[in-house]
């Protein structure tokens, strides 16, 4: 049986307490990923409008967390927080991070789920209807 040190106490005073996998809680907002349901980039959190995606994987996951990258600007996530409480999930902002990340949201199930695809692929811009083509696509029958 292996018990503390006085060493251990001292470097746990002097770093913090040890983390597993501390690089990975810092990428994905505090979660690991094995918890991660759907997750968003910084730059698909910006585009307008919602994805799909999210709302699906919070209606299919009424017990989840909503974590959301705090250096965001409040308008950009206000649709996903108000997303999450018309579902009743709990949104909370993350500003606590000392290292940069390149996610914007998470929905966290708080338990392991190890999804293989968590992140959503990005919007492919809709097709322009045929009254809508530049002027030389229309001539040349493109």
């Amino acid at each position: 049986m292996s018990g503390k040190n006085v060493n251990d106490y001292l470097e746990e005073g002097i770093y913090g307490k040890k983390e597993t996998r501390p690089d990975e809680k810092q990428r994905f907002l505090g979660t690991y990923r094995e918890r991660v349901i759907i997750a968003l980039t910084k730059k698909q959190v910006l585009e307008k409008g919602i994805y799909p995606e999210v709302e699906e994987a919070m209606k299919a996951h009424p017990g989840a967390t909503l974590l959301i990258n705090g250096k965001l600007a409040y308008a950009t996530l206000s649709p996903y927080t108000k997303l999450a409480s018309h579902h009743s999930i709990h949104a909370r902002r993350v500003s606590n991070m000392n290292r940069k990340t390149d996610i914007g949201l998470v929905l966290d199930a708080g338990r392991a789920v190890e999804h293989k695809e968590i992140f959503v692929e990005k919007k492919e811009p809709e097709d322009s209807a045929e009254g809508e083509k530049p002027w030389w696509k229309k001539l040349l029958g493109i």
